[in-house]
């Protein structure tokens, strides 16, 4: 067998050089453009909305940490814990406010942002149910729809986007309110009445959860037939 020629074996580092530096490049092109100010022109993927979401998704491991150094004990971690996660949560507005009022929306944005929300909610559910105060079939059956729904949306996020419908925001605003009565340790100071309070949003948020997710589901079905 005839040795490879040396222009040969050269080739394949050459292009995979030129390939590193083309995405290497396409990187620095995409945090070129608007930061935080108005206008038409193209966002920075690291512009303040984007910022302010990947701040929500590091604070995760923080709460989740506040959370177990605690252990139930209800004391001050648990406090601090359930004060940052409502923080982080109602980031969400704060940078979804940014991306629409200065056209800062974009691709990076779009896909952060839901995460950011799963990575919250899903990490104060999980420690919930670990710590014995939230049933784990609940939790299964949230984190089932969530993860769900977002992997269908961005499978067809090429073809067509699905917006949020009006549903889905109204159980996300009452996850994030029972999530918060659970995290909070309010039986320790008003009494174990509250409990009843925390079981009734979470039953809502469970309704609502189940429900929009199959309205999700039906409406990609009349979307595909229409099309069809």
């Amino acid at each position: 067998m005839e040795p490879e020629p040396e222009e040969s074996r050269d080739v394949a580092p050459a292009r995979e050089r030129r390939t590193s530096a083309e995405r290497a490049a396409a990187v620095r092109d995409s945090m070129r453009g608007r930061v935080s100010s108005r206008g038409d022109t193209p966002a920075s993927n690291g512009n303040v909305a984007n910022i302010i979401t990947v701040v929500r998704i590091l604070l995760a491991p923080v709460f989740v940490y506040l959370l177990a150094a605690d252990n139930g004990d209800n004391g001050l971690l648990r406090w601090l814990a359930a004060g940052l996660f409502i923080v982080a949560i109602a980031t969400d507005g704060v940078d979804g406010f940014f991306a629409r009022s200065r056209n800062l929306v974009t691709n990076v944005g779009i896909i952060l942002d839901p995460i950011a929300d799963k990575v919250l909610t899903g990490a104060a559910l999980v420690m919930l149910s670990i710590l014995g105060e939230l049933w784990w079939w609940v939790t299964i059956v949230i984190l089932v729809r969530e993860i769900g729904i977002t992997v269908f949306r961005f499978s067809v996020l090429r073809d067509r986007v699905i917006p949020a419908s009006r549903g889905g925001k109204l159980k996300t605003i009452f996850q994030s309110v029972a999530i918060s009565l659970f995290l909070l340790p309010l039986a320790t100071v008003v009494g174990p009445w509250i409990l009843w309070v925390n079981y009734v949003a979470m039953a809502i948020a469970l309704v609502l959860t189940v429900v929009t997710g199959a309205d999700y589901l039906i409406q990609a079905w009349r979307g595909n037939r229409r099309r069809a």
